[in-house]
């Protein structure tokens, strides 16, 4: 049994460590970190899952961010522990926050990734949403959670400040 609750600010620092151990070394070196420098994930969207125990099993948060003048979810990163892998406990993360996401009005969610797998939860490929580089072009996925959402949306990709 997995629950999920939304993040605390006592989950950081194992979130973080989870996150160093599903990512490569210098995951913080990717352009998008510099989307999300001192600003906080969204309260209520940021999601971690624990076993019986009480022990991490995954996590998933988003961030504020603008796309030219539009307000816009950044999700990532979400990972789960390789004792959980295969588990489907991923996409209960994405399909659960994305859902808490559209409750609470936003309109559209971006992220960088991998279109055949996030393409299950309605991610599609975005055009003329420019990411800071170096980012592949193909790689920008975006989910509107009110329909017609990234209808007309371009531009770069900015910090919420």
């Amino acid at each position: 049994m997995i629950e999920l609750k939304p993040e605390k600010p006592d989950d950081w620092w194992e979130v973080e460590a989870l996150y160093d151990l599903c990512f490569a070394p210098g995951r913080e070196a990717l352009s998008s970190y510099r989307l999300r420098d001192d600003i906080p994930p969204v309260p209520d969207l940021s999601l971690v899952a624990r076993d019986v125990d009480g022990i991490l099993a995954g996590a998933i948060r988003f961030w504020p961010v603008r796309v030219g003048q539009a307000a816009a979810l950044l999700l990532g990163p979400v990972a789960v522990h390789p004792t959980h892998q295969g588990e489907g406990l991923g996409g209960v993360l994405i399909r659960d926050a994305l859902g808490v996401a559209q409750s609470q009005d936003w309109a559209r969610v971006l992220l960088i990734g991998d279109a055949s797998y996030y393409g299950r939860f309605g991610f599609r490929q975005l055009h003329g949403v420019d990411m800071p580089p170096p980012t592949n072009p193909d790689r920008i996925l975006g989910h509107e959670l009110r329909t017609g959402a990234w209808q007309g949306i371009q531009g770069p990709v900015t910090r919420w400040i």
